[in-house]
């Protein structure tokens, strides 16, 4: 069964959270009001899954999230309110497998969850859209290179581009006119390279690293 830390500095919010995961068959193992207890909690209980708030006291939950995902002690699956501000890419760029809003249904959050506790990343489409939105309104202001950028090829670094300005792999096929084969190809060595798990890592590095503005 699937072992869940719930963090979130609003009581009654940690109660429907726990009351959700555990009619869907979840475990709940613990529940924390802020990050400094998250990382303490998620520490001595060992859960698959921390599902996450990310405005808290004390210790936020993207700081909290950074040390939990360094410590390798679990998946952390983020949960605001806020659905298009740095608090995404923050989240993401500490390690977090995924991201929901709060108003996700009791099924969506159970999916996720179960997802998140097999590895698969969890980001909404919609969600990776705001995303890209928030970097074009509002384009990092220092430019960061991300550990082996330069070991990426000229078309590797074409495709990374073209993964931060949202283009799937079919469309990159067709504008490059490559095969999927190809593209998946490129796309695999990029992520390796870059050590990314998912495209919404890649979507910040392209960004932060001055591509995928188109």
């Amino acid at each position: 069964m699937t072992r869940v830390l719930v963090v979130d500095d609003q009581d009654l919010v940690r109660h429907g959270l726990r009351m959700i995961l555990e009619l869907g068959g979840i475990e709940v193992v613990g529940e924390a009001a802020d990050g400094a207890a998250a990382v303490s909690a998620a520490a001595g209980l060992s859960p698959d899954v921390v599902l996450m708030d990310l405005r808290m006291p004390v210790l936020d939950g993207v700081e909290a999230t950074r040390r939990i995902v360094a410590a390798g002690t679990a998946r952390v699956l983020a949960l605001t309110t806020f659905d298009a501000d740095q608090h995404v890419a923050d989240a993401i760029r500490a390690g977090a497998v995924g991201f929901l809003l709060k108003d996700v249904t009791a099924d969506g959050l159970v999916d996720a969850v179960r997802r998140a506790a097999a590895g698969e990343p969890v980001l909404a489409p919609a969600v990776l859209a705001r995303l890209m939105t928030h970097f074009s309104d509002h384009p990092p202001a220092t430019l960061r290179v991300p550990p082996g950028f330069a070991e990426l090829s000229d078309r590797e670094r074409e495709i990374l581009a073209l993964i931060g300005a949202g283009r799937s792999n079919s469309e990159i096929a067709e504008e490059l006119v490559i095969s999927m084969a190809t593209v998946k190809t490129h796309v695999r060595h990029v992520f390796a390279k870059l050590d990314l798990r998912d495209r919404a890592q890649a979507v910040v590095a392209a960004r932060e690293a001055g591509l995928g503005g188109g």
